[in-house]
């Protein structure tokens, strides 16, 4: 990463991976957590969040905010690598947290801006934006999966409530 470009921050499920074929896995009363991760390496990518991050390349540097916890690296590392997305730095929830993922996110982001402009943050989920523009930071909506209205319950639960993603 070079000090003085801004970095652009983009959250990897809805944004570049397209995570709908997984969220019946959260939608019932018991959530099948493991098969939700596991599953992740099928995502197929969203042309319009990889068309971003390539543009966003040319005068940011880019790093990938996720709520996936850590024990995704590898297979996260991989997905990215196999969509034309690796090479940039890869920011992960710490294996055991559970803080909502605005909180969390915005926590680790302060880490990563000292001392750095933040030129964009990217994401789908409105509470993550939400916390973002408070904290003072310029925000993107990442808005292109349509999802059923019991899907994005699902997730929010998912990321506000559970502090899984």
């Amino acid at each position: 990463m070079s000090e003085g470009l801004p970095l652009a921050v983009v959250d990897i499920d809805g944004v570049v991976a397209d995570v709908r074929h997984r969220l019946p896995l959260l939608s019932g009363r018991v959530k099948d957590w493991d098969a939700f991760f596991h599953a992740a390496v099928l995502d197929p990518p969203h042309p319009a969040g990889i068309d971003l991050v390539l543009r966003l390349a040319q005068d940011h540097d880019v790093v990938f905010l996720t709520g996936r916890p850590s024990r995704m690296r590898r297979d996260t590392q991989r997905w990215l690598d196999r969509w034309g997305l690796g090479g940039h730095p890869l920011v992960m929830r710490p294996d055991g947290e559970r803080r909502p993922a605005a909180r969390m996110k915005v926590r680790l982001l302060d880490g990563l801006a000292r001392g750095r402009m933040v030129g964009v943050v990217v994401d789908d989920d409105r509470a993550v934006l939400k916390a973002m523009r408070e904290a003072g930071y310029p925000t993107l909506h990442a808005d292109w999966e349509d999802r059923s209205s019991g899907d994005q319950a699902a997730l929010f639960e998912a990321q506000e409530d559970d502090g899984r993603t």
